[in-house]
């Protein structure tokens, strides 16, 4: 009864309306190229700010929900994906466009997308409470070593190890600005008052991913003025036949997505590419893969967004993000005092299952208007770009300022947006540095903490159970690239010798 009592603020009409005007937002956001779900969530964090926390956080998940399905549309339309998570519904979705099948191919996206989604709030509402009641017996030691073991997922999963190890020992540095932990003393604040509490984190986030992307953009206006064609948008409901087809697909994508988006540090990126080689090495029609095949479609994007709420379950849970988005969502959780990890459902419960409500809700607002606005989808895609970027630059220095109404803010965001700018540019990992941000410091005072606690013995400070759990899978995360390459020549070489 108390769990039903949790969920009836979600139906109040305001917060209704706030939840779907937040998913339409962010369906518009992802389909806009060049616009991620990372960078609405941090534009419109300041939004929440006046909100109730179930509100607000709600109305950023929709964001959330609502930009990883809609990267689909000018995947399909444009062959240019809304989003990184969308890049492998290229593959399968502008072939059918190319055909005259583009409404059918947005008809699956967004099935396929809302029964991922379902299913991972399933496993968010079941499986995070559970893992909370684990970690609420994390001491020190254990706190580091988890922490430790977000940073190199992180590190380990960014393309370049070297590039991705940089990234996240840049965000641990830029971390230690500000008060000491255990001291107090103020650290690397050049005698600029300001920074005495550290970088401002929504700033920084708005800038580290809004703004960069503003700078990119400009760069692409420059370099081109060449637009591509509009493919014509008809019927949006795929056939039984294609249902049927697709069936299997959509469950194992949909499974995928949920597992991996449970790892801290992966993301609706990797779920997508992952479901999409799975499903075509299970096929019985693999050659169909990749010329415009409903199930690739169906595999992507069940993927894609079961991420959305199962990379919500560490977040919660441990108070590691599953992947960038969920690390932005937690400057919306700092904006409300709240800090997430164990401790959150014992202190606000009201506010975790709001959360799991919100889930469900904001997905069945994915299908409704992903579904209804498939005919209009064209006329979105058609907003001028320099009219958007500016926009977006006014929204940037208004979101930054109106937190704290402090002028050093707005040289965070700025300064931020240029490094992420660069970073972005010379294919270093924001995703990295914005974990290694959130992470830096749990794991440099639980270090301490913990060290002080055994009296400077490292060995009785790394001993427990747990943490020896988590230091192992630390070396397996740092190792693991290695391992994969070596797994995948030896495939190549039993290949060459078969053949």
């Amino acid at each position: 009864m108390q769990t039903l009592s949790y969920l009836a603020p979600l139906f109040e009409f305001q917060v209704l309306w706030t939840i779907a005007l937040g998913t339409l937002g962010g369906l518009v956001i992802g389909a806009l190229p060049g616009l991620t779900a990372t960078m609405g969530v941090a534009l419109l964090i300041p939004l929440t700010f006046g909100m109730s926390p179930v509100m607000g956080l709600n109305m950023l998940i929709g964001i959330y929900i609502g930009g990883i399905y809609g990267g689909c549309v000018s995947s399909i339309l444009l062959r240019t994906p809304g989003t990184p998570a969308a890049a492998a519904t290229v593959l399968d979705g502008y072939p059918m466009a190319q055909r005259g099948e583009a409404g059918k191919a947005l008809g699956m996206a967004t099935i396929a997308s809302t029964i991922g989604g379902l299913i991972a709030a399933v496993v968010l509402a079941t499986l995070a409470p559970q893992l909370a009641g684990i970690a609420l017996e994390f001491g020190a030691p254990e706190y580091f070593a988890l922490a430790l073991f977000g940073l190199t997922i992180i590190a380990s999963l960014s393309g370049d190890v070297l590039k991705g190890a940089i990234s996240g020992m840049l965000g641990i540095l830029i971390s230690c600005v500000g008060a000491d932990p255990i001291s107090g003393i103020t650290r690397y604040t050049f005698g600029i008052q300001g920074f005495a509490s550290g970088f401002a984190f929504t700033p920084a986030l708005i800038g580290l991913f809004a703004l960069s992307e503003v700078f990119t953009q400009i760069e692409r206006l420059a370099s081109t003025d060449k637009e591509k064609a509009i493919a014509l948008v008809t019927n949006r409901w795929p056939s039984r036949a294609d249902m049927k087809e697709s069936a299997g697909t959509l469950i194992r994508g949909s499974l995928i997505g949920t597992l991996i988006g449970i790892i801290p540090g992966t993301g609706s990126g990797t779920a997508s590419w992952i479901s999409y080689n799975e499903a075509r090495r299970t096929s019985s029609t693999p050659e169909k893969f990749g010329t415009g095949h409903m199930p690739g479609i169906a595999a992507t994007e069940s993927a894609n967004n079961a991420v959305c709420a199962s990379a919500l379950i560490p977040l919660l849970a441990l108070g590691i993000p599953g992947d960038v988005v969920t690390a932005v969502l937690m400057g919306g959780l700092m904006i409300q005092g709240l800090a997430p990890g164990p401790m959150l459902f014992q202190t606000n419960p009201d506010v975790v299952v709001g959360i799991f409500g919100g889930t469900f809700i904001a997905t069945i607002f994915m299908f409704i208007f992903g579904m209804a606005l498939i005919p209009v989808f064209s006329r979105i895609l058609m907003v001028p770009r320099r009219m958007l970027t500016m926009a977006i630059v006014v929204f940037c220095f208004i979101g930054s300022f109106s937190i704290n109404l402090n002028p050093v803010d707005l040289y965070t965001m700025v300064g931020f947006g240029v490094l992420g700018w660069g970073m972005q540019k010379y294919g270093f990992s924001q995703a990295a540095l914005c974990i290694a941000l959130i992470l830096g410091p749990m794991m440099e005072a639980n270090l301490r903490r913990g060290l002080l606690q055994s009296g400077d013995n490292l060995i009785e400070f790394l001993s427990g159970p747990i943490t020896l759990l988590f230091l192992a899978l630390t070396v397996v995360s740092l190792c693991w690239p290695m391992i994969s390459r070596s797994i995948a020549r030896r495939g190549e070489a039993r290949k060459k010798v078969t053949e």
